[in-house]
């Protein structure tokens, strides 16, 4: 088939993290020496590994060759590719991975093509929106680093095997738009999340990560969340107990909460509020919840109640 809208640029060991400052200054230079060329046969050659016996023996290889129909892991990080349309035969992909590249849309792309796809990467590219994009056996899917601004078309009819979901480093403003009951991980952080909405579906997800938001409060919590273990609101916005009034639906569940870098840390005893509103939990930021802090706890919230019974009594 046509491989020339794959354009291999720099590998991947070029992009690490630790580089730090040094990183556009080098991606510069790389920029400055860097050969696009279309796909070819000795490319494929080259990269191609963990070939595996079919019933049909190793027959299979010489279509590898040629049409690649049979590729099972596939990374094309680190390109210059806005077009998967090239792939379209490769139907028995189960993992495919195209971060850092020029990715601006999924519509008219081939992804319903790759029924047996479970994992799925496209971070830090060009993506606006979510419309195109399916996946009824994708169980990770990767959407960190891109523009997306709104959550449509993530319907669990679509995405019925979903369980991991990332979409850190976006521009989300809400939470709104998730349709998918049987999600178990959302990671959300770092992007412009101010309300908490449309969370009532994810009746089996056990963590969510919404590190370095806007968030207020943290209003649209609700008993449906039955399943949640870890909550992540670290470097938000909320600065009074009152904010954190929404966690007493997740009592039953939660065992984890990470509130570090809100105003709120600064402005209560924040560890004591958290512990009134969900006297189970085992751990706080990085320490685990002593004893003596879970025994005040229920101290308080003894008293609380037989103050209340007086009041009304009277």
């Amino acid at each position: 088939p046509q491989q020339s809208g794959l354009v291999p640029a720099y590998s991947a060991e070029s992009d690490s993290e630790d580089e730090g400052a040094d990183k556009d200054e080098k991606e510069g230079r790389l920029t400055d020496w860097i050969q696009v060329f279309p796909l070819n046969k000795e490319i494929i050659i080259e990269g191609l590994s963990l070939l595996c016996q079919t019933g049909k023996k190793l027959e299979h290889l010489k279509n590898l060759i040629y049409s690649y129909i049979h590729i099972r892991f596939l990374d094309l990080s680190n390109n210059y590719i806005s077009d998967l349309s090239p792939l379209a035969s490769m139907t028995h992909l189960l993992w495919l991975k195209v971060d850092r590249n020029s990715m601006k849309s999924f519509k008219e792309q081939p992804l319903s093509e790759f029924t047996f796809l479970q994992w799925l990467s496209v971070a830090s590219n060009q993506i606006v929106d979510m419309e195109g994009l399916v996946g009824p056996s994708i169980e990770t899917l990767i959407l960190s680093g891109n523009s997306i601004q709104k959550i449509n078309g993530l319907r669990n009819a679509d995405f019925a095997n979903l369980v991991i979901l990332e979409l850190r480093g976006n521009q989300l403003e809400t939470t709104s738009g998730f349709d998918l009951p049987n999600l178990r991980k959302l990671y959300l952080a770092q992007n412009f999340i101010k309300h908490l909405e449309g969370l009532e579906k994810l009746e089996r997800l056990t963590t969510l990560h919404l590190r370095d938001n806007q968030l207020v409060t943290l209003e649209g919590l609700c008993p449906e969340m039955k399943s949640l273990q870890y909550l992540n609101i670290r470097g938000n916005a909320i600065a009074e107990g009152d904010a954190l009034r929404s966690l007493h639906f997740l009592t039953s569940s939660l065992k984890t909460l990470v509130i570090a870098e809100n105003p709120v840390v600064d402005a209560v005893p924040y560890r004591q509020t958290v512990l009134i509103l969900l006297p189970q939990l085992e751990r706080i930021d990085k320490e685990p919840v002593t004893l003596a802090e879970r025994t005040e706890a229920r101290r308080t919230i003894r008293d609380d109640r037989a103050e209340s019974a007086t009041h009304t009594s009277l």
